[in-house]
């Protein structure tokens, strides 16, 4: 049999296994890409709901959980910060302070990392913090730069970055990020915000479909 006789008799096998290697492949891409986004928009609902509560944007919340654990409510920061929105357990006793409610606040005295790894009480918390925080900013044109800097260095460190002299024009948001003289933090917040802009840019396109 000549060598191009076998080729037209293996070749219909040899077309066979590739259509069925794709096939499995395809498949796996679909299977990781819908796993995804089931993983990344599982909370969804949560981030709407206290986002309405404290008048925050959902969208603003949604990308500071990306960034901050990937939707993963187990994650505790080397800085002792727990659970989907890294809030820290002093955080969480000025909120239960802050309800008057004796019982959340004996909770969080007795286990604050039991309290705040539940997603509803952390997301609860990291919004009620971010709403303190944007109290300081919403007078300042494109406040969220400086609400997810403060959320993440501290409030008193993004007052600091965002000072002018008085009567001096208030600070552009790249401004003010080029202010920031912690790296890391710098970094975090330059995620951050492409990634919200992103995601209002998609909602944007297709609102006008």
């Amino acid at each position: 049999m000549s060598v191009r006789s076998r080729w037209l008799l293996f070749y219909p096998t040899l077309m066979k296994r590739f259509l069925v290697a794709g096939s499995v492949v395809l498949t796996l891409i679909i299977a990781a890409y819908s796993l995804n986004q089931y993983w990344i928009h599982r909370y969804d609902g949560l981030i709407a709901r206290e986002a309405a509560i404290y008048r925050l944007d959902p969208d603003l919340v949604w990308s500071i959980v990306y960034e901050e654990t990937y939707f993963s409510p187990w994650k505790t920061g080397k800085d002792g910060e727990i659970g989907l929105m890294q809030v820290t357990p002093v955080v969480g006793r000025e909120w239960a302070t802050e309800t008057g409610m004796r019982e959340l606040e004996r909770q969080m005295a007795n286990d604050p990392q039991g309290f705040l790894h539940d997603p509803e009480h952390n997301i609860q918390i990291g919004c009620w913090y971010l709403e303190k925080i944007h109290e300081q900013f919403q007078n300042f044109p494109e406040a969220e730069p400086r609400m997810v800097a403060a959320y993440n260095a501290g409030p008193s460190r993004a007052v600091e970055w965002n000072r002018v002299p008085e009567n001096a024009k208030a600070l552009s948001a790249a401004e003010f990020v080029n202010r920031i003289d912690i790296t890391s933090t710098k970094a975090y917040v330059i995620s951050i915000m492409g990634r919200y802009r992103e995601l209002k840019n998609a909602k944007g396109q297709m609102a006008n479909r």
